[in-house]
């Protein structure tokens, strides 16, 4: 019998929380602000989702739209405050402005982290090479998952992407999680699951209502019920 694929669902408070769990999500990524594609949440807010749901939290670490590290002292103080909040996996993803991976800034924030699972974002959808990117965080502590669509356009453009990604799962810097997620949509999921795919990540998809609406626990159950029914 085959492991249930993961459904990871954005969170931005507690009322979202309850009823992503409630629709059957087995993780949540916690963010603020989705108008710069979601930042780092407040240490209360973590802690209140902390208390409201017994599921996975995976917590942002992102100061400011974009890409790039930024102040990464600050970031180090964050992970503290979080940690002591209840944290205990995140995402974080940075790139240099040649779009390569930030390892300086990667390396100093996983060393506070100190071994925490964390998930690479959809950075790599803008990385200049994934696979290089790939083989550079190869053996990072923690690294246990890449949220990527396979293109910064999206699932529909990047699925060649995922697919090739999917069959490479085992080699060196393919032995990640791959959690697939940006413009996804439930005619996508047959294709990813028989591809060997078993982590999903939805936002909009949980709000049919738009980012101004908290999660709708029914939108989460539509998609527990496909990726459940689907045949693998």
């Amino acid at each position: 019998m085959s492991k249930r694929a993961v459904l990871e669902v954005i969170a931005l408070g507690v009322e979202d929380a309850v009823a992503a769990q409630a629709g059957g999500a087995d993780r949540l990524e916690l963010v603020t602000d989705m108008a710069a594609d979601g930042l780092t949440p407040s240490a209360g807010t973590v802690a209140g989702i902390r208390r409201a749901v017994d599921l996975s939290l995976r917590v942002m670490l992102r100061l400011t739209d974009g890409f790039a590290a930024g102040d990464t002292d600050r970031l180090v103080r964050v992970v503290g405050e979080l940690r002591e909040a209840g944290a205990e996996e995140f995402v974080l993803g940075f790139l240099d402005a040649d779009g390569g991976v930030d390892l300086t800034a990667v390396e100093r924030v996983v060393a506070v982290l100190d071994g925490c699972p964390w998930t690479f974002h959809r950075a790599i959808d803008r990385a200049a090479d994934r696979d290089a990117l790939r083989k550079q965080l190869d053996g990072m502590p923690g690294l246990d998952t890449y949220l990527t669509a396979g293109s910064a356009d999206g699932v529909d453009d990047g699925l060649p992407v995922l697919l090739a990604e999917a069959g490479r799962q085992g080699e060196p810097g393919y032995e990640q999680q791959l959690l697939v997620g940006g413009g996804l949509r439930l005619d996508h999921i047959p294709t990813l699951l028989a591809a060997g795919v078993d982590g999903f990540h939805i936002g909009g998809a949980a709000r049919p209502e738009g980012w101004e609406a908290p999660v709708s626990a029914q939108a989460v159950a539509r998609w527990r019920t496909a990726l459940d029914a689907a045949p693998v």
